[in-house]
């Protein structure tokens, strides 16, 4: 009996020193495995974006075509294409030969009329480039040694898409 009373209180030093790093690993893991989600997310809604402008360029709104898209309608696209990104944590840009049309958020873009392509940057066979970055929030910042106050340590994702205008 004199044994096992020297042994009581192992098992939360135990727990100590090999629990705790472990939760630590699992949340790691987990965030992650967020991380990469969010980006691979983004990277599709911005292709998918960047290849449905590639078909409604220039020639789309001439000769009595109603095909032609706002820049609403390409950040619907992200928007529907990125399931579960924040519109309020992405900025997008989109870019054709005339030029940029930035904006501040995604959010802020879907109400935005602007026909995009341009007439000048829309025509067959110019460029446009449908750029993206999200503001990803990582819980990890908490389990940093000395933090204080948890504050979500904040890591920029970016994707980039380009394609031709084909119409």
């Amino acid at each position: 009996m004199a044994g096992r009373k020297q042994r009581q209180g192992s098992s939360i030093i135990e727990f100590t020193l090999v629990g705790i790093p472990m939760i630590f690993v699992i949340v790691s893991t987990f965030e992650m495995a967020r991380g990469m989600w969010v980006y691979q997310t983004l990277a599709h809604g911005v292709k998918d974006a960047a290849r449905y402008a590639s078909v409604h360029g220039k020639t789309c709104r001439t000769n009595g075509n109603s095909c032609g898209i706002t820049v609403a309608q390409v950040a619907s696209r992200i928007q529907s294409a990125g399931t579960g990104l924040d519109g309020d944590y992405v900025s997008v840009t989109l870019t054709d030969g005339a030029g940029s049309t930035p904006c501040s958020t995604l959010t802020s873009c879907l109400s935005n009329t602007t026909t995009w392509p341009s007439d000048a940057g829309g025509v067959p066979g110019s460029a446009l480039t449908v750029t993206a970055s999200y503001q990803f929030r990582s819980a990890l910042s908490m389990f940093w040694p000395g933090a204080g106050k948890v504050n979500f340590a904040t890591v920029s994702f970016p994707a980039s898409a380009r394609e031709t205008v084909q119409f």
